[in-house]
C-alpha cells in the first residue's frame, strides 16, 4: 500500500522538461497525463480506504494506471504510442 500517490516528475526525473513540453503541446499526451493523475489520487484515495472500493476495482485501477504510464513513457521517450 502507498501513502502517498505516484507523480510522474518522480518516476520520471529526468524527463520533467518532456512531460512539461508534451503537456502544453500534445493534446493527446494532456488527456493521458490528466488521467494519469486522476487515476492516482483515486487509487490513493482507495489503498488509505478513504473511498474504499473492492480489490477487483482496485486491480483494475492500477491496470489502467500502468497502461497509461506505459503510454506516457513511450511518448516522452520519442515513440508513437
Amino acid at each position: 500500500m502507498s501513502n502517498a500517490p505516484n507523480d510522474l516528475a518522480g518516476d520520471f526525473p529526468d524527463k520533467v522538461d518532456r512531460i512539461h513540453q508534451l503537456k502544453t503541446s500534445n493534446n493527446h499526451f494532456a488527456r493521458l497525463y490528466d488521467e494519469y493523475n486522476e487515476l492516482n489520487r483515486t487509487i490513493h484515495r482507495v489503498e488509505t480506504r478513504v473511498e474504499p472500493k473492492p480489490e477487483e476495482v482496485e486491480d483494475e485501477l492500477k491496470r489502467r494506471r500502468l497502461q497509461i504510464k506505459d503510454e506516457i513513457m513511450a511518448m516522452l521517450d520519442g515513440q508513437d504510442a
